[in-house]
């Protein structure tokens, strides 16, 4: 049979391929059940906490066990990280809840391997309200208008051509305008806009927009057929990640690959169309994939045994240091102030004195992550250290994005300065790059690498 394709935000033609309204979960049931029909072991309940390199080499990665708390040393001649993004420096993301960027982070610790572009974070114009849930944009695509306190379809005023279905940072920062003008529905949980797609009728709700339904009925007690949904733009993707050639390999950290959207593999550039990334995670799957067996095929595993000792005794230090501690932080107040502080002053719309502060503050919280202390000292089944060592990588990563958005004086794509409106392609044609090459830092080191528009890389 035909693929069948439906209209999204920021295209001329309707290219987006899509499964109802559940197109990611598909993904996932296909590649799970392919994973067992091929007998593919799957160690569950485990985190990487830190990558073990050496001499511009990655040797594999230090895991966590998060039931028994056991350290283990996974050796591979190729790494591949595919963690997804990290909307979860914010307070409200429609990313799930396990997307923190922790992937990243220990790439970005490793003072080797740099990330790209991460400033660059998009916002969803359709989230629900107040959860954060989204409402796929298949909703816009099938006809559902945006309309505000006033019953008013606004958008053609702003974008009389493609309307609901301009490309989402435009739509975001369109409704977020809106609101500022006093149009939006007052909440408990701040202003929002309606979502209509009653007009689409039940048949195709139920048919083609299954989950949006379901998911109003649990978190919002209302039924979209015959009510608006509340809707408000909120954190959705990542742009930035770590910095990878066309091959999915870093070209600073040899054997480290990487894939979707905890790659900057510059599919995207500084935004993304609705239905990318879905296309990316079906096409970087299988180029990089074949990178990586390429890699492992063609390179021997030479590692010393004191070199992975080294690393899993740092790491067994850490965590020995945290519990022991008596006195300290609270990583889950710490992680709290950090999505304050993103969401308040790195958002939407940004601008030098909100970016200066930001980065400011994550400064001052970088430094408190340095004691956090544990009120549950056990270190097997411990949610609250397994928080205590994600927080300061996440905190990390929040500086990046901060301190990149405020260096860069331009709007481009998702990052949208009101400082600074336009493009500056003659001083900002670039890609951003950041490391954290000390340990004592407290923040990191930005390059800048030149970039061709009109070259298009082609893998090998």
């Amino acid at each position: 049979g035909l693929i069948t394709s439906r209209d999204f935000g920021g295209t001329k033609k309707w290219r987006t391929c899509y499964t109802s309204d559940g197109t990611g979960h598909t993904m996932l049931y296909a590649m799970d059940n392919k994973a067992i029909e091929l007998g593919i072991p799957v160690h569950e309940r485990k985190e990487a906490i830190a990558l073990i390199h050496d001499d511009g080499v990655c040797h594999g990665a230090v895991v966590r066990n998060l039931i028994t708390g056991e350290l283990i040393a996974y050796v591979a001649r190729a790494t591949t990280i595919a963690t997804g993004g990290y909307g979860r420096l914010y307070s409200v993301s429609t990313n799930a809840v396990i997307s923190e960027g922790i992937g990243n982070a220990i790439a970005l610790e490793t003072g080797v391997a740099c990330l790209g572009n991460m400033e660059a974070v998009q916002f969803h114009p359709t989230a629900i309200v107040p959860v954060g849930i989204l409402t796929t944009e298949g909703c816009r695509g099938d006809g559902g208008l945006l309309l505000d306190k006033d019953g008013y379809r606004f958008m053609p005023d702003y974008e009389p051509g493609k309307k609901e279905l301009a490309s989402r940072d435009v739509v975001s920062r369109r409704m977020t305008e809106h609101m500022r003008k006093g149009k939006g529905i007052p909440s408990r949980y701040g202003d929002h806009l309606w979502l209509d797609i009653t007009l689409l009728g039940r048949k195709h709700i139920e048919k083609n927009l299954r989950e949006v339904k379901e998911i109003c009925e649990y978190f919002l007690g209302i039924d979209p057929v015959t009510e608006y949904i509340p809707v408000r733009p909120t954190q959705h993707y990542s742009m930035g990640g770590i910095r990878t050639k066309a091959t999915g390999e870093s070209p600073t950290l040899k054997g480290l690959f990487s894939a979707g959207e905890a790659a900057c593999w510059d599919m995207h550039g500084f935004n993304r169309l609705g239905g990318n990334s879905v296309a990316e995670t079906v096409v970087a799957g299988m180029i990089v994939g074949e990178y990586v067996a390429d890699h492992c095929q063609n390179n021997p595993l030479n590692i010393n045994t004191k070199l992975i000792e080294k690393f899993m005794s740092r790491e067994k230090e850490k965590i020995s240091t945290l519990i022991q501690r008596d006195r300290g932080e609270n990583p889950y107040e710490l992680k709290k102030e950090m999505q304050e502080i993103m969401m308040d002053k790195v958002g939407i719309f940004r601008n030098e004195t909100d970016l200066v502060q930001a980065v400011e503050e994550l400064k001052v919280l970088h430094q408190r992550s340095q004691n956090v202390a544990l009120r549950n000292k056990i270190s097997s089944s411990n949610p609250e250290l397994v928080e205590a060592i994600r927080v300061p990588k996440m905190i990390k990563l929040a500086q990046c994005v901060a301190y990149g958005a405020m260096l860069r004086k331009e709007s481009r794509g998702a990052h949208a300065r009101e400082d600074f409106p336009e493009r500056n392609d003659r001083d900002w044609l670039k890609r951003t790059l950041t490391y954290w090459k000390d340990d004592n830092a407290d923040l990191p080191e930005v390059e800048y690498e030149d970039l061709d528009v009109m070259k298009m890389e082609m893998p090998p």
